[in-house]
């Protein structure tokens, strides 16, 4: 006749199916084994890459403006260049988007502050600039045109119209990446809001650092 079961006769077979049994038994330490754990598992991919991209492209937008600079510079010597007389609006361009590098600088500071409705506010003055600097450029084309100055009328006014339309383009996909680092959401996104700022603070800076050298690079052709 048997006894009665005890309390230490029941967990026994239990411990040791959780220890080393075949059965369902207690989730390992460490982790639930299901996909949750997974996904903490899967490292995040780093923004280091997006820093990278951005130093490419500029390098190669400078490479190619730098190429325009050369051939300028031969050409200016030749009987059939006839220097063209800058718009003065293009002055009042130039400050629009220095001051757009300013207020960029502000907005990011901002952010940096933990004030995201005030990055935002700034981040829209500074695409609001670089809008009006280009049609500010527009404009500029429009008076050269009432002049009679067209892009095939003499080799200075074709690398007028080239120098200011080429970076005007690249200006414009500048605009494109402020407005997409504003409306973002970030909540699923691989990169901080605070480095999509930083990163594309670089290539608009180097926009405006480069627009400053045209500038330069044209009056030296009058």
């Amino acid at each position: 006749m048997t006894g009665p079961i005890t309390t230490q006769e029941v967990e026994s077979p239990l411990v040791e199916k959780n220890n080393g049994g075949g059965g369902a038994g207690l989730p390992p330490a460490g982790g639930d084994g299901g996909d949750n754990d997974r996904n903490r598992r899967t490292p995040q991919p780093s923004a280091q890459r997006y820093y990278t991209g951005i130093a490419i492209g500029i390098v190669a937008v400078l490479m190619f403006f730098m190429a325009l600079a050369s051939a300028f510079l031969v050409r200016k010597g030749g009987a059939d260049w006839a220097p063209v007389q800058i718009p003065a609006l293009l002055w009042l361009n130039t400050i629009v988007l220095v001051a757009s590098s300013v207020t960029l600088e502000v907005a990011r500071r901002k952010l940096a502050h933990g004030d995201p409705a005030g990055f935002r506010r700034v981040w829209f003055v500074t695409t609001a600039l670089g809008v009006l600097f280009l049609l500010g450029q527009l404009v500029a084309w429009r008076i050269l045109a009432g002049q009679g100055i067209y892009l095939a009328s003499n080799p200075a006014s074709s690398f007028f119209y080239i120098f200011t339309g080429a970076h005007a383009l690249h200006l414009l996909g500048g605009v494109g990446a402020l407005l997409y680092v504003a409306r973002r959401n970030y909540s699923e996104a691989q990169i901080t809001q605070s480095a999509a700022a930083e990163v594309t603070s670089y290539y608009w800076h180097f926009m405006d650092a480069l627009w400053l050298f045209l500038l330069a690079l044209l009056y030296l052709g009058k």
